[in-house]
């Protein structure tokens, strides 16, 4: 039997729509809790390692909804994402304790939470629970929607304000 190289391990984490489908089945065959999250993840910084961290501790899969490079700069605005959707889905898939990465291109991960079902959906603490997109969805399975409080002092916007700062002086 061949080893896959480290970066073949990498890139089998980010999923298409088709391939997402096939490893739903298999995690649900095994009766795996599945939990859900998704954000821009720009520019990767300890709160972002914290936050994964523990939504993975929520359940044996943890699934990234990633946001497209047009999706983000929609949410974010022109400037943004720094890194590109490619960048951003390998840095998340580098983590061990990340066990898939899907880009969406839409604004929110609705439709994408529709397909995954999870048993978790986890959001930072600025959310409430029945604020967040896809609580219906989850809630309607008698699944549990969860807020992870963020790390203080971590943030992308901080860390492009900070670079901002140094090229003014």
């Amino acid at each position: 039997m061949q080893r896959l190289s480290s970066l073949e391990i990498i890139r089998n984490k980010i999923l298409d729509h088709n391939r997402l489908e096939t490893q739903l089945t298999r995690w649900r065959f095994f009766s795996q809790k599945i939990v859900f999250t998704n954000g821009c993840f720009d520019l990767i910084h300890l709160g972002h390692i914290d936050y994964l961290a523990k939504a993975a501790d929520e359940g044996d899969v943890l699934i990234i909804g990633l946001n497209s490079d047009a999706s983000a700069s929609g949410l974010k605005g022109p400037s943004r994402p720094i890194n590109n959707q490619e960048q951003r889905a390998m840095i998340l898939a580098t983590f061990q304790f990340v066990t898939a990465v899907v880009i969406f291109d839409e604004p929110t991960p609705y439709q994408l939470i529709c397909t995954v079902q999870p048993d978790i959906l986890v959001k930072g603490g600025d959310y409430k629970p029945r604020e967040i997109v896809g609580y219906d969805v989850v809630n309607a399975k008698n699944g549990i929607v969860k807020t992870i409080e963020f790390l203080n002092g971590y943030s992308t916007t901080l860390i492009e304000e900070k670079i901002r700062s140094f090229k003014k002086s």
